[in-house]
């Protein structure tokens, strides 16, 4: 997280399992999952986005249709 800090970096800290903690970090075009595990074991996740700003108010929309577990 120094790093990070140093580096000018935003991040958020939190944790998706009882026996980890995730960085989450934000780049322009880009969000990493970053997970430190309780048992030294570290998993990397990165998501690139899509070519451009979109400006399309139906993806919106469908992000609350596929996040509906119903």
């Amino acid at each position: 997280m120094n790093k990070l800090d140093e580096a000018h970096i935003f991040y958020v800290l939190g944790h998706t399992r009882p026996d980890s903690v995730m960085i989450d970090i934000s780049l322009p075009g880009w969000h990493w999952e970053v997970e430190f595990m309780a048992n030294g074991s570290v998993d990397v996740e990165r998501y690139e986005s899509v070519a451009s700003v979109q400006s399309d108010p139906t993806l919106l929309k469908a992000l609350f249709t596929d996040a509906d577990p119903a």
